[in-house]
């Protein structure tokens, strides 16, 4: 009987250490999104806390001394642990599977550098990964060939990751984090009630856009923040209910949202899933384009990860020892695009009837944070703060 209970004991402890794995790579990501958003400007932003989450997870693999230290502070977990990467390939594993979702980690290294046997096979375990090897004496041809895998990756939704001139001959390896997602709405807005409306931007002014209706009954609830900010959190959800967006959006409209990013980790999406009820609303959203390009050394830096790009204190030991290598850049192209249908293009029809009762509406005319969350792990895909929507 003994033996039993031990088997149970076993299965619950990697169950747990599976969720906090996760829940602690979401929280590194949310605080990166938090630092970038930071400051006076009030601009739209596209990110993914899961790919920023990957690829320090990757550089963390090769880290040695001060570095690797300061890697597992800032990140809140080390995959150099007994068990982690195991962990690490099952997550990725489960957020792959889903329908729409394409994940793919890569490693371009140069060719003449003799990567560390220890390094190839923690990449090999934790993420599928086998290194590139590529010429990067001739930095156009690295670049051609980072292009290609980055839009093979995305189904084309991201042609030209690097832009020319982005790589010189020092560039020793580059660490790759490609997702792609795209996905219908359970219940698609209906393009006839799509109207043109005032959205009241971050900046004072206001625009015109296109914004979608659908009534319908939704996931919402009613929340403070830990500074007495009044929010809500709707949910829509995506076809097959494994993904869901949510949409946080301030009460009053002189908010900024960035002060709510900073509210942000995984245990408080876990607080607004439990206390959300599901009533009918009327949803209005508009339809919005997002496209950023960011450089992600800066809000690094601030939390605490300095040493990795500094040669001096760089310490990357465990991926090569032919040379010294530090990081150059941390960067992150993000496109979302939030239609009538889904996320990111496809077509379906579908007619949706529904009665013309009074519902209460609930407006999104003013900045709002939206977060696409995978439910089986929690893993937050991707996130954004719409500060004045684009569309086409």
């Amino acid at each position: 009987m003994m033996l039993c209970l031990y088997l149970v004991v076993l299965l619950s402890l990697s169950g747990a250490g599976l969720a906090s794995l996760q829940d602690k790579q979401t929280d590194f990501g949310l605080k990166v999104f938090a630092q970038l958003v930071q400051g006076p400007a009030e601009q739209n932003v596209a990110f993914s806390p899961y790919g920023v989450a990957s690829v320090m997870a990757m550089a963390q693999l090769g880290a040695g001394g001060n570095t690797r230290k300061a890697l597992t502070a800032a990140m809140g977990f080390s995959l150099q642990e007994r068990g982690m990467s195991r962990q690490q390939r099952l997550l990725q594993r489960d957020v792959a599977s889903e329908e729409g979702v394409e994940v793919a980690t890569g490693v371009m290294a140069e060719r003449k550098m003799s990567l560390e046997k220890g390094y190839r096979r923690a990449l090999a375990k934790a993420f599928q990964s086998h290194p590139h090897q590529v010429d990067f004496t001739k930095p156009d041809q690295a670049l051609s060939v980072i292009n290609a895998w980055v839009s093979d990756h995305t189904a084309g939704a991201i042609p030209q990751f690097l832009a020319s001139g982005s790589l010189t001959d020092e560039t020793k390896l580059i660490l790759l984090n490609a997702l792609h997602f795209q996905g219908l709405w359970k219940v698609p807005f209906d393009p006839k009630l799509t109207q043109e409306r005032m959205f009241h931007c971050a900046n004072g002014s206001t625009v015109p856009v296109p914004m979608m209706r659908l009534t319908n009954r939704f996931n919402y609830g009613e929340f403070v923040s830990a500074d007495g900010l009044d929010y809500d959190v709707i949910e829509v959800p995506y076809e097959g209910d494994s993904l869901s967006m949510l949409l946080v959006s301030p009460f009053e409209p002189e908010v900024p949202v960035s002060t709510l990013s900073k509210e942000l980790s995984s245990q408080k999406i876990q607080q607004w899933r439990m206390n959300m009820r599901n009533v009918k609303k009327q949803l209005a959203m508009p339809r919005f384009v997002l496209d950023s390009e960011l450089n992600l050394k800066a809000a690094l830096t601030d939390m605490g990860l300095g040493t990795m790009f500094n040669l001096a204190t760089a310490d990357f030991t465990r991926i090569t020892t032919d040379e010294r290598l530090c990081v150059s850049k941390v960067l992150q192209r993000v496109k979302i695009e939030v239609n009538e249908e889904g996320t990111k293009g496809a077509a379906a029809t579908a007619a949706v009837m529904f009665s013309r009762m009074a519902v209460e509406e609930i407006t999104l005319d003013r900045p709002f944070l939206f977060l696409i969350q995978h439910k089986a792990t929690g893993a937050v895909l991707f996130m954004g703060q719409v500060n004045s929507p684009q569309h086409h």
